[in-house]
């Protein structure tokens, strides 16, 4: 600890955003904390989390300059060298693919908890002192630092307190930071899924006038779906029987891959846009989805989240390279400013993409699927997207 008596970082939530955050600041020198209300599920393959993401080539980068890519890769990284989007209403498609772009792959379907069980064998190393199971109850700041007390009965001191703890944040309704939140009226039923033809190590997309099905490629005949549909429709897609489902899915995706047949549970999340006011309010932080919960049409949810991570790991190694205060209010508020503005396009942009995709609307179903089929015959304009995506 510091020779204050107190922590220099105390993150709560020790997700995939919280616990590179706390391995991402403790590599670089700092004295950090994680609290997390309960310890996470041992991940195995026999148990396959029905939470992926795609992952990103510059978060990719990421856990590798902090030693866990490899870890991952060694779970069970799918990487992904084309993706292909396509409008239910036609037109031609839009297709990105690694050898066009110059790259090794476009990415990685990885699970939510693969990544939490590699990032916390790592935490111990690190020096990371885990409060674990223990949630915030109440809070405490001035111009010095904050002070946490747990619901255990133990207090921890820190200079500053990160809100990484999910789209409910305790800590950052605590702090008083606000959030403006929309509910689409939709949910992302997942599951796994067999498919007759091979995946092709592709990350499918077609859009539907209910919103996107997307089909992630897991193994050669096995893929992760994210199905966005209206609350009610969800609901009854969640209550069909597996022959119904699978019979309604293959239809939905227009038989690409053949027959497609349910091979795990299924679930559903609803869906919001939620952004926080302000990311800052004095010595606490918020990242992630605390600070911004966007729609997953374009899979940038975690993607998003780790870019406020490496963020601010730059800020600090900057500032401590230059022997100056990394924790100054102005550099707070520089990397607030900067990240909420990101993340604000970002989420508009997939709203809007939602809106035009998701809609029934002939003039809109008219002209949608053309445009995505010049988009794919327009090689600049696909690298440009691809980059923006990617985070290169």
């Amino acid at each position: 600890m510091s020779r204050r008596g107190q922590w220099d970082v105390v993150i709560v939530g020790g997700g995939v955003v919280g616990g590179a955050c706390a391995l991402a600041l403790a590599q670089e020198g700092l004295q950090v904390a994680l609290v997390e209300g309960r310890e996470p599920q041992q991940w195995s393959p026999q148990r396959p989390d029905l939470r992926v993401f795609a992952f990103a080539a510059d978060n990719a980068a990421l856990l590798d300059s902090l030693g866990v890519w490899s870890q991952v890769e060694r779970g069970h990284a799918r990487a992904y060298r084309r993706m292909r989007v396509w409008d239910a209403g036609g037109g031609g498609d839009l297709t990105f693919d690694a050898d066009t772009l110059g790259r090794r792959a476009l990415g990685w379907i990885v699970e939510n908890g693969l990544l939490v069980d590699r990032l916390w064998a790592a935490l111990p190393a690190a020096g990371v002192q885990l409060y674990c199971p223990a949630r915030v109850e109440s809070m405490e700041q001035d111009a010095q630092g904050v002070r946490l007390r747990l619901d255990d009965g133990r207090r921890v001191e820190a200079s500053i307190a990160i809100a990484a703890d999910g789209a409910e944040s305790t800590l950052r309704t605590l702090a008083g930071l606000d959030v403006s939140r929309h509910d689409y009226g939709q949910r992302g039923v997942v599951a796994y899924v067999d498919s007759e033809l091979p995946n092709e190590d592709t990350a499918w997309q077609r859009f539907l006038d209910t919103g996107p099905l997307a089909v992630l490629p897991y193994e050669k005949h096995r893929s992760s779906i994210v199905w966005t549909l209206p609350d009610a429709d969800a609901e009854r897609v969640l209550g069909l029987d597996d022959e119904s489902f699978n019979r309604e899915l293959t239809n939905a995706f227009a038989g690409r891959l053949g027959q497609m047949r349910v091979a795990s549970p299924r679930a559903a999340f609803p869906l919001r846009r939620q952004l926080a006011k302000a990311y800052v309010a004095g010595r606490v932080m918020t990242l992630g989805d605390a600070a911004h919960v966007v729609h997953p049409l374009a899979g940038q949810g975690v993607n998003l989240g780790l870019r406020d991570v490496a963020a601010l790991r730059d800020m600090v190694r900057t500032a401590m390279q230059r022997r100056q205060d990394w924790s100054a209010p102005h550099r707070l508020q520089r990397w607030a400013r900067t990240r909420r503005s990101e993340n604000t396009v970002a989420a508009y942009s997939f709203d809007a993409i939602n809106k035009v995709f998701s809609n029934d609307e002939m003039h809109l179903t008219l002209a949608r699927g053309a445009l995505l089929g010049l988009a794919g015959r327009m090689p600049p304009l696909l690298s440009l997207f691809w980059k923006r995506a990617s985070g290169l």
